[in-house]
């Protein structure tokens, strides 16, 4: 059983930084794709970003670019979602997906694509 688990969630001010980890347990992933979507109250869930392990290629939501930045980790199943000038909108509850395997870019933002998904940390931007 693969088991999503994000972390790092939490409050800021409008303006500052947050860091987010996911990391996934009790999976045969050789290769692996993560992304982060968000789903703030009384919205729908929205892509945020994806990263893909064989080359590092990313995709951000055009809300998040220049702000945001993903990463992974080469050795483990890891991904890091940094949130610079984060601002209210930014509020939401974060979630993690994975998959195993490098999906095309095309795809990466695309929710379907990932077969687990983690429990989600809240972010709270506000002063």
């Amino acid at each position: 059983q693969v088991q999503v688990l994000e972390s790092g969630g939490g409050w800021v001010q409008p303006g500052g930084s947050l860091s987010l980890s996911c990391t996934a347990s009790g999976h045969t992933f050789g290769a692996y794709s993560m992304a982060w979507f968000r789903q703030a109250p009384g919205k729908e869930r929205e892509f945020v970003a994806a990263v893909r392990s064989g080359d590092g290629a990313t995709r951000y939501a055009d809300s998040v670019k220049g702000r945001f930045t993903v990463s992974r980790d080469r050795a483990k199943i890891l991904s890091q979602l940094r949130m610079n000038s984060l601002n209210p909108d930014d509020t939401a509850m974060y979630y993690c997906a994975a998959r195993g395997g490098n999906l095309i870019t095309g795809s990466l933002h695309q929710a379907e694509q990932y077969d687990y998904w983690g429990q989600g940390t809240q972010v709270t931007v506000s002063s």
